[in-house]
């Protein structure tokens, strides 16, 4: 074989391998960053009880009954879209909570984990302070979107 011809295979095996690692890079690495990237700013976290929650977390609503149960809390950092979902005591929502006008659907919440219902703003049948929220049962699930955080802190 003549030695151009070996360069010549050399520099395309080069080409070849060098498209494959970018490819794999934009099919792998490219959605993960931006995954990364979009999901930098969301805490979660898990308690025990309302009252446990209310103490570690200043965030977490106060009208959140100290006795419910099995709490999953999801926030993000860089503005205020909330996700509450709570076992109460009762199959009725918080007392302080309000029926929500049926003529304006909400906007969906801004995170989505695996625990928080999907269509939740469907659902919504209440308004608890700034939070949306509909019982199943004994479990609450609220959520409370960033423009309705923004309007009440402007005032």
């Amino acid at each position: 074989m003549s030695t151009g011809r070996t360069r010549t295979r050399t520099i395309v095996l080069a080409a070849v391998s060098v498209a494959v690692a970018v490819g794999f890079a934009a099919v792998v690495a490219v959605p993960a960053a931006k995954d990364w990237f979009q999901n930098r700013h969301d805490e979660a976290a898990s308690y025990s009880s309302g009252k446990e929650a209310k103490r570690d977390r200043a965030s977490v609503p106060r009208w959140l009954p100290d006795e419910a149960k099995r709490i999953e809390y999801a926030m993000k950092t860089t503005g205020g879209d909330r996700l509450l979902k709570a076992t109460l005591p009762s199959a009725s929502l918080p007392p302080t909570c309000r029926p929500h006008k049926p003529d304006t659907t909400p906007k969906p919440p801004a995170m989505k984990p695996a625990w928080f219902p999907k269509h939740a703003e469907q659902r919504a049948a209440a308004r608890c302070d700034l939070y949306y929220a509909y019982m199943e049962g004994h479990t609450l699930y609220a959520w409370q979107a960033n423009d309705d955080w923004i309007a009440a802190n402007k005032a």
